[in-house]
């Protein structure tokens, strides 16, 4: 599934391409699914060739999984018949076969369908690194993950409840219940409810999914302790001048020992992989159209050549 322009879903085309051959230090990897992510729609539309200008045409898809048919020269670590995951940074795995480095992917989890292991390379590793990393969740503390029924926030609650914390999560009601199961202990409908009047008192985080206008920004900022943190995976967030309150913005970076331990939580189920929706490859363009009609919910899968 390419593109050879920038613009609305209509741009990407289902072609006949050759099959690719691994370079050295490359592996071939036949594709059991790909997945969607939100930033797709940003990349499509040319939102984000300031910081990842494409080479046209351009094969989407940044989630792989699937398995290793071939290896290219210098490769010792992997072998045919693998079954791997991993983040393309150059796309490519919207396809029934793709080439990738083999130190950016790492074997599977056996827990789940390898199909579903799709879902989580990049919103995984973007949870993994908000909560570790940038908001340093330890157990005891309360969380509040603003955006908790999207692929990242789902990882993200259960991420935050894994390291002991309390987790207040906004949901809307087509969410709340896989929320819920993920392991949020309050669940806050933004739909319905101002999020500044739910909470009785601050949290020492919060994991901002999603983008906020000023004016909202504003109120996550005070809903936090002082000497608490604002993570942001979207877009920057700026505390007042003086605010005793940390913001931090970030772009997840492609890291395989996230990735692998991220798997070893998925085998000992201490993580669960949600999929909401599994989608043939050839209807790529109507998941970028429902994403932007606000029809999708947590992580979408797409198989070549059908559903899962």
């Amino acid at each position: 599934m390419r593109i050879h322009q920038y613009g609305d879903a209509s741009v990407i085309r289902e072609e006949e391409v050759p099959r690719p051959v691994p370079g050295r230090g490359d592996v071939l990897i036949h594709v059991a699914a790909t997945s969607f992510n939100p930033s797709d729609i940003g990349l499509r539309r040319g939102l984000l060739r300031s910081v990842f200008a494409l080479d046209l045409p351009y094969t989407l898809g940044g989630d792989v999984a699937g398995t290793i048919v071939e290896v290219g020269d210098g490769v010792h670590t992997l072998a045919v018949g693998d079954r791997v995951i991993g983040r393309l940074d150059t796309g490519g795995a919207a396809a029934e076969y793709v080439t990738a480095a083999a130190d950016t992917v790492v074997v599977a989890p056996t827990a789940v369908p390898l199909p579903h292991a799709a879902a989580i390379p990049i919103a995984g590793v973007t949870a993994w690194q908000a909560v570790f990393e940038h908001a340093g969740i330890t157990s005891g503390q309360r969380v509040l993950v603003n955006g908790a029924g999207g692929g990242v926030g789902g990882f993200a609650v259960q991420l935050a409840k894994h390291a002991g914390a309390h987790v207040i999560a906004t949901a809307s009601p087509r969410s709340t219940d896989v929320v819920r199961q993920l392991g949020a202990d309050e669940i806050v409908d933004y739909t319905a409810t101002p999020l500044g009047d739910t909470l009785d008192r601050p949290v020492d985080a919060i994991l901002n999914l999603v983008v906020v206008s000023a004016r909202h920004a504003g109120t996550l900022m005070s809903l936090v302790r002082p000497g608490g943190v604002v993570v942001s995976a979207t877009g920057a967030l700026k505390a007042p001048a003086g605010s005793p309150v940390t913001a931090v913005h970030f772009v997840a970076r492609n890291d395989t020992s996230h990735l692998a331990a991220l798997v070893k939580l998925v085998d000992a189920g201490a993580v669960r992989v949600d999929v909401a929706a599994s989608r043939p490859l050839a209807d790529l363009a109507s998941v970028h159209r429902d994403a932007e009609s606000g029809r999708i919910r947590g992580k979408t899968v797409l198989v070549p050549g059908g559903s899962f």
